[in-house]
């Protein structure tokens, strides 16, 4: 290009025009809705507010949070080997059948089995059987209980805690019964669970004053920042099984065994399967104590069944999840008010997104692909997430989208016939939809705006469009500004013109942006990158091979606006700018690169893969400019060795110089455009540029 006329830039035809910006669309439609809609809308976003965030407490959706929940626990449950640490010896049915005493338990049997396991060296043992009713045995068992040397707990239950559990009188007896077998190793425990309003267990219990330790408290340390935890209860897998059935996280053992007459030989033999280990006793009887967990929520994959758990296994999850110190993170109030308010605030601004449909549908998707999976993310990276109103959220989200997207579409065809009257007949297409969507952004004066102009051109493309077919030319280079296009579009530019296979687009006008200069070089590297593509689709075509898209970057002031006579008005840029930014992209051809930016450009570009390829005097300019180059495929120490040259250079540092020059042509041998580089700083003196021809 010429600097004879001054560059006219007609407006390009965009699939979509620049976006209005959201803060005066949101200002508008307070101004425009008036004070009756205004005020349903924020009831509906206060509704919206409370439902994402108190929905565990409400009917109906808090059926549905738990669901989710219990699906989270159970699909995000660790999957682990069986536990060395713990041990559950249990009476079953084939016990019950073989004493012939179902309740209360038999007291003997279990006095036998405490006696040998007493003597096995275990750590702890943990009895949850509630002994609150009488029987002609509990002398034996009482006297063993005197005579434990391990640390024994025994169950203690209370009616004020339990009302459904125990009665007075069993109280009354229980407590009698502790009362009497209570040493400095025999002492009571709370088998206390929180069972929710659906009767699933899912939580830690509180610990009511008046209560002993927790079983799980009891039986093992507990460091003191948890000992009134009452957070998510971590229930485990088995490992899944590569062969055979799986292996359950807790071993099972009939107490039958431990409760016979034992030798040397068969105590030591017992004694390995409790030695060092804490001992769970309880029953695993079918229909008594049996509990509902969030593992309950999904069938068994084998089986298809919805299986309970004993209350003697919760405790052998509590206690693993003790000791393993794998207390979950509590959501801080705070934080699910936040969310509350960003989930709707979300919502509101997606029924404001103005797009083109895919972006819509894909940003949509998005989101409720977030809503579905961080809850299931926070759940495997243990934080607590049974106060997290996930469902409760997308209700939220759906009431936002609905109140503000009713409320915008109040609005819009008011705005739609203004804009069709006042400017339908004599405006581009382009232009018209930007003012239809933005009535302030009417103007039809120029006025002075800091732009980046970016030029491309295709090398080979007259040569090609020479050795085929009108047809074939006419598709191949609509498919190419198509791509280049998407580019400047998806990166908030304004397509300027098109001339030939060259494409024209700025940054900074109509509309203007904090981040576009970061905009602009993105966008300039991938029109680059889009160009290569593009070339290397077309090898497979029967066509003559093109050359590369060389693209050059400025930033500086233009005069932009509707400018034309009566009949006709084109959008248009006007100044030096543009032409810099045309004679960087020839530039490229000499300088053996393919994207070329200004330094003042690359002040603003905000990228740290710039190369500098020294200052040079464009050709038919007068004023030298610093030219730089992306280069991605570089590290960042050569491309620090290579800016470190350069300075050197303009620095007078001959001797640095040197130093780097040599360095880096042996580096670079293969590489023109760094190559032609040090030529160049050959060939010039500290502070000269280099005129290309």
């Amino acid at each position: 290009m010429t600097d004879a006329p001054p560059i006219e830039i007609e407006a390009g035809q965009p699939d979509r025009p620049p976006a209005v910006p959201l803060r005066r669309r949101l200002r508008r439609l307070f101004t425009q809705l008036g004070p009756a809609r205004m005020a349903t809308t924020l009831l509906f976003l206060l509704v919206a507010v409370l439902i994402a965030r108190t929905s565990w407490g409400l009917p109906l959706i808090g059926d549905a949070e738990r669901a989710l929940y219990d699906s989270r626990a159970t699909l995000m449950a660790p999957h682990v080997g069986q536990d060395p640490r713990i041990v559950m010896i249990t009476y079953n049915d084939e016990t019950l059948f073989n004493t012939g005493i179902r309740s209360p338990l038999d007291r003997t049997l279990l006095a036998n089995a405490l006696a040998n396991i007493d003597r096995m060296g275990a750590k702890a043992i943990g009895i949850d059987i509630g002994f609150d009713s009488p029987r002609p045995d509990d002398d034996v068992l009482q006297t063993q209980l005197r005579a434990m040397r391990t640390p024994t707990w025994i169950a203690y239950v209370e009616q004020a805690s339990n009302p459904n559990t125990i009665f007075y009188e069993q109280q009354k007896f229980l407590e009698g019964f502790i009362a009497d077998v209570a040493t400095a190793k025999t002492k009571p425990t709370s088998v206390r669970f929180s069972v929710e309003a659906d009767g699933v267990i899912r939580k830690w219990p509180d610990r009511p004053e008046g209560l002993p330790p927790l079983m799980a408290n009891a039986m093992a340390p507990i460091d003191p920042a948890h000992a009134d935890y009452q957070g998510n209860i971590r229930f485990l897998m088995p490992a899944r099984a590569t062969e055979g059935e799986e292996e359950p996280v807790f071993a099972n053992i009939p107490i039958d065994g431990f409760a016979m007459q034992m030798d040397e030989d068969t105590l030591a033999g017992f004694g390995e399967l409790v030695k060092d280990r804490y001992v769970l006793i309880g029953g695993d009887i079918i229909d008594t104590d049996q509990f509902a967990t969030p593992l309950s929520r999904l069938p068994d994959l084998q089986s298809g069944e919805r299986e309970t758990m004993v209350g003697l296994e919760v405790h052998a999850h509590m206690l693993a999840q003790q000791l393993d110190g794998a207390w979950a993170k509590p959501i801080p109030g705070w934080a699910l008010w936040t969310l509350a308010l960003l989930v709707v605030l979300a919502g509101g601004l997606t029924s404001l997104i103005d797009l083109r449909t895919r972006w819509v549908v894909l940003i949509f998707i998005g989101q409720m692909a977030f809503f579905l999976a961080y809850p299931f993310w926070l759940q495997k990276v243990g934080v607590d997430t049974t106060g997290l109103p996930a469902f409760g959220q997308a209700l939220g989200w759906l009431f936002g989208y609905a109140a503000v997207g009713t409320a915008a579409r109040t609005i819009g065809s008011q705005q739609r016939a203004f804009a069709q009257s006042a400017l339908g007949k004599y405006l581009p297409a382009d232009v018209a939809a930007q003012i239809m969507r933005d009535p302030e952004q009417l103007s039809l004066h120029g006025e002075r705006r800091n732009i980046f102009c970016v030029f491309t051109d295709l090398e080979g493309f007259t040569k090609m469009s020479h050795a085929t077919t009108p047809e074939t030319v006419a598709r191949l280079l609509n498919e190419y500004l198509d791509r280049l296009s998407d580019v400047v579009l998806d990166h908030g530019g304004t397509i300027d013109k098109f001339v030939g296979d060259a494409v024209v687009a700025f940054w900074g006008a109509p509309l203007s942006r904090p981040d576009d200069g970061p905009r602009a070089a993105a966008a300039a590297l991938a029109m680059y990158e889009a160009g290569e593509k593009f070339r290397i689709d077309l090898a497979a075509e029967d066509v003559p091979p093109i050359g590369m898209t060389r693209v050059g970057l400025h930033v500086g002031d233009a005069i932009v606006g509707n400018f034309g006579g009566e009949d006709r008005i084109q959008y248009t840029a006007l100044g030096d700018s543009m032409n810099t930014a045309s004679r960087l992209e020839a530039a490229n051809k000499s300088i053996r690169t393919g994207v070329l930016i200004s330094a003042e450009a690359a002040a603003r570009a905000g990228r740290d893969d710039l190369v500098p390829m020294g200052r040079v005097t464009l050709r038919g300019r007068a004023q030298p400019v610093d030219v730089l180059t992306p280069r991605g495929d570089l590290t960042p120490d050569q491309r620090a060795r290579i800016a470190e040259m350069v300075a050197a250079h303009a620095a007078g540092d001959k001797n640095a110089y040197v130093t780097h020059a040599t360095a880096i042509g042996a580096e670079f041998s293969q590489d023109t455009a760094i190559m032609f580089l040090i030529e160049r700083l050959n060939e010039t003196e500290t502070g000269e540029s280099y005129v290309l021809s």
